[in-house]
């Protein structure tokens, strides 16, 4: 199953353009494999979240200043915002959810 970026990138391309590729599962004979940490992962998602919500904001202010007429362009960027945070919200009740399950097993 393969995740889509927000901005449109799959998850390797993104992960290869920053220098870093992906866990790869088989032979673990090689050392010069480069993995991401989940947190790094996380971080790097939660950045491009607040990069969305700022580009957002930046076209919502370049249409109500005049610079530009793109209104299209700029309900596009809101809803890549919203659907960002709204992902980003999910996963953290997801992830909340799961640490509360875990908590009231017993033992």
């Amino acid at each position: 199953m393969s995740i889509n970026g927000l901005s449109g990138q799959s998850t390797l391309a993104a992960l290869t353009s920053r220098g870093t590729t992906p866990v790869q599962q088989g032979n673990s004979a090689n050392p010069t494999k480069q993995t991401t940490s989940f947190s790094d992962r996380l971080g790097g998602a939660l950045e491009q979240v607040a990069q969305s919500q700022n580009k957002a904001a930046d076209a919502a202010k370049a249409y109500e200043t005049g610079r530009t007429d793109n209104l299209a362009g700029v309900m596009v960027e809101q809803q890549v915002a919203s659907l960002g945070f709204q992902m980003t919200l999910n996963v953290r009740n997801k992830a909340l959810s799961a640490y509360r399950d875990i908590m009231n097993m017993p033992v």
